[in-house]
């Protein structure tokens, strides 16, 4: 496929579709982070590492650290800007699954919410990372931390850099201003889109529908999907292509098993079809049997077209009973036959 021989594979292969989006985000976060402070950690040691949340304090107490530079260089622009002012005490001996670990972990979530707002809504609780209990929460609370400190000259991962490039575009189309006052920003890693194109159409080429799913190039990173007029951007993250959906990101293998019809797993996401043509319309044939005749004759065939729109609903109503019949002869439906009086009849006595 591509890059190094057998990496691809390896990202996407054993994980299912709707794990891609989150490995992609653990691996970005951990490359991060072993940058930053030099650490051994690697997308499949990342909750090991982290779970005795003395890494995550040392992290806050850095980048509080950093916003007080920041203040003192810039206090023009930091006094736009939530900047923390107090760092978190830490126990750097703790041991997984310890009172001192849990402790650790809850000193850091009372610190992102207070010091750097983050809302509830990204935030997790002590047992999603001791106990593996919501794993993607955990990732997303990292990932905005990591945009908040962004905004301050703190080193981002990838994912955010990315948004911010995305944003800066889409800016410059609308020319809008800036949304905040111009900030320092961390050098960034140049993006590498020249195999973009092929990875995005060997995984619209899964298609198996007779009408591909369609996928068109508007610009470079930018594909309109669908029937529709809908706009994404996509990027290559290592062995990834993700897209950029809402607040957060997803993989495109994972987004095209949402929207692709032929893929989707869900009743729920598949788009209406659209009405065939005549031309296209299934036909089926009906036999009907005959009544049984001594000498039997060719069967009719009866030809029903069948189109993909469901037939209108039955309404169900009580058995109504047949009304009386016609006599023989008569003329008006519904006339009940005349009868002449039953006459009386005799009991023969026993004498």
């Amino acid at each position: 496929m591509w890059g190094t021989p057998g990496t691809g594979a390896r990202s996407i292969r054993p994980y299912q579709s709707s794990q891609q989006y989150l490995y992609a985000m653990k691996e970005d976060l951990a490359e991060w982070l072993k940058e930053l402070y030099d650490l051994d950690i690697e997308v499949g040691t990342f909750l090991e590492v982290l779970e005795t949340g003395a890494v995550l304090c040392s992290h806050a107490n850095h980048v509080t650290q950093v916003a007080g530079e920041f203040s003192r260089a810039c206090p023009d622009v930091a006094q736009h800007l939530h900047l923390p002012s107090t760092g978190v005490t830490c126990n750097l001996t703790a041991q997984p699954g310890t009172f001192q670990a849990r402790d650790n972990v809850s000193n850091f979530i009372q610190w992102c919410r207070k010091e750097m707002d983050i809302k509830d809504v990204l935030m997790f609780e002590t047992e999603d990372l001791v106990l593996r209990k919501n794993e993607k929460n955990f990732v997303l609370c990292l990932l905005e931390l990591a945009r908040h400190a962004s905004r301050f000259g703190m080193r981002a991962p990838t994912l955010v850099q990315m948004e911010e490039e995305i944003e800066e575009e889409l800016r410059q189309e609308l020319d809008l201003p800036p949304v905040e006052p111009t900030l320092p920003r961390a050098p960034r890693k140049p993006r590498d889109l020249n195999n973009l194109d092929l990875m995005v159409q060997h995984l619209v080429s899964r298609c198996t529908c007779p009408v591909q799913f369609p996928m068109i190039k508007v610009s470079e990173g930018k594909y309109r999907v669908g029937d529709s007029d809908t706009l994404i951007f996509v990027r290559i993250l290592r062995e990834h292509v993700m897209v950029r959906v809402g607040g957060g990101w997803d993989t495109l293998e994972h987004y095209l098993d949402k929207h692709d019809p032929c893929r989707c797993t869900s009743l729920s996401h598949k788009p209406a079809r659209k009405a065939r043509s005549p031309q296209q319309q299934v036909q089926h044939e009906v036999r009907l049997c005959p009544a049984p005749r001594a000498a039997r004759s060719p069967q009719p065939a009866l030809l029903v077209s069948r189109s993909q729109r469901p037939p209108p609903p039955v309404t169900w109503r009580g058995r109504v009973p047949p009304g009386p019949r016609c006599p023989e002869g008569s003329g008006q439906p519904g006339a009940s036959p005349q009868r002449e009086p039953a006459q009386p009849q005799r009991v023969p006595s026993g004498r």
